[in-house]
């Protein structure tokens, strides 16, 4: 079959690969219709994580199944189906807790597993023509439809981006009239500012600098604020202080709560350094959302991120930081009682209703995505991608219509 294999650092090529086949009773074979270039991929693509040997990439997936094992009892020949990005036994101890970002059987070097992700076990991705699914039962969610009608878009996102922006908006506690702050506007910022949003949050304020994706960002109703125009922090604090309805409303003491209540990390360890970076790039500095978020968040406020933060980290500018070692304001945070939470998403706690609000077309994420492409295009893309140009929001690709497929 043809994939998209990383071959080094900055080089992706679709290449011939070995078919899969089944394994265990309880795999699946998946002919992917859609398959998600993620900026967690960029991490891999960029040389910022250890190097598998050739691995074929691709972690958000979606297609029509294949085959099916002898022990499969819940999906046959036919279905469509999502997959987590995150794979899961369903019997051990976290998967049994709704733990199955942290599966304690699917990955013999650690408590967490992946299709195509250093570290993260050895299943091949599936920006491919083909997939295994080991537990098959547990891991795919069946849907309605049909390969590329109105829906394919929103159901891909069920994969990874959809559920981790919602456990986002989980880790920062967002309700009904909350205040929220999201840094980051790429696919899972955007989408946890749209989740605040349905979860009734009454602001919502996105922080990032590239056009695109502020333009998206007051397209579905928030607040974009653009970090090359000053420190973020001081924006939104002025634009609260600014409106006469806030403040208004305001009783004695309040006014030092100009910040959020809720803040959401959807950078992670690449963040770019506010003080030298432009619209499409900076020096790196590796805390600074978190910092930021410190700083902004109101006292007994609420921290979560979703944000990537990898140790090792090969491409890191010194020692500390190449092991995962950040300086953070944590007096601050303690002083202000927040409360800090972050991990990987445990994409199956989410993916059943996030698919049903679909299904009712009360939830449409699939509003991020800028470019549907053939397999064939994939060395290409992940260039754009990486330099966030040329409006390369989210792209998915599609093997099955590629101009290398097979028939």
């Amino acid at each position: 079959m043809l994939a998209v294999v990383l071959k080094d650092a900055m080089t992706v090529r679709v290449e011939e690969v070995e078919d899969p086949r089944i394994e265990k009773p309880t795999d699946a074979i998946i002919r992917i219709t859609s398959s998600g270039i993620c900026g967690s991929d960029l991490h891999m693509y960029e040389g910022r994580t250890l190097m598998p040997v050739d691995p074929v990439l691709g972690h958000e997936n979606m297609g029509i199944v294949q085959e099916v094992g002898s022990a499969v009892v819940s999906v046959r020949k036919g279905d469509r189906v999502v997959l987590p990005f995150n794979i899961g036994c369903g019997t051990c101890f976290n998967c049994t807790r709704r733990g199955t970002h942290s599966c304690l059987m699917a990955n013999p070097h650690g408590p967490h597993a992946a299709y195509g992700y250093a570290a993260m076990g050895p299943y091949k991705g599936g920006q491919a023509e083909y997939l295994r699914v080991p537990w098959a039962d547990f891991n795919c969610l069946k849907l309605p439809g049909q390969p590329g009608d109105d829906l394919e878009d929103d159901f891909l996102l069920l994969s990874d981006v959809f559920p981790t922006a919602y456990h986002a908006t989980e880790l920062a506690r967002v309700q009904p009239g909350s205040t929220v702050a999201v840094f980051g506007a790429g696919p899972v910022g955007l989408l946890a500012a749209y989740c605040s949003l349905i979860r009734g949050a009454a602001e919502v304020y996105v922080v990032d600098s590239v056009p695109e994706r502020l333009a998206k960002v007051r397209e579905m109703g928030a607040v974009p604020v653009d970090f090359t125009r000053g420190d973020p922090v001081e924006q939104i604090r002025q634009l609260r202080r600014s409106n006469p309805f806030i403040t208004g409303a305001m009783r004695p003491g309040e006014e030092q709560m100009m910040g959020v209540m809720c803040g959401i990390d959807a950078v992670g360890y690449q963040a770019r350094d506010i003080r030298y970076a432009d619209t499409h790039g900076g020096p790196e500095r590796a805390a600074q959302v978190l910092e930021q978020l410190i700083e902004l968040i109101n006292p007994t406020g609420h921290l979560g991120s979703v944000g990537v933060y990898i140790a090792p980290d090969p491409g890191a500018r010194d020692e500390s930081t190449r092991q995962g070692l950040y300086t953070l304001p944590f007096a601050k945070a303690w002083d202000k009682g927040l409360t800090i939470s972050g991990g990987q998403t445990p994409v199956k706690r989410y993916n059943v209703f996030l698919r049903d609000l679909i299904i009712a077309r009360r939830a449409r994420p699939g509003f991020i995505v800028s470019h549907h492409l053939p397999l064939s295009a994939a060395p290409d893309a992940y260039r754009k991608f990486d330099a966030r140009k040329e409006g390369y929001t989210k792209v998915i690709l599609l093997p099955q219509t590629s101009p290398m497929a097979r028939a």
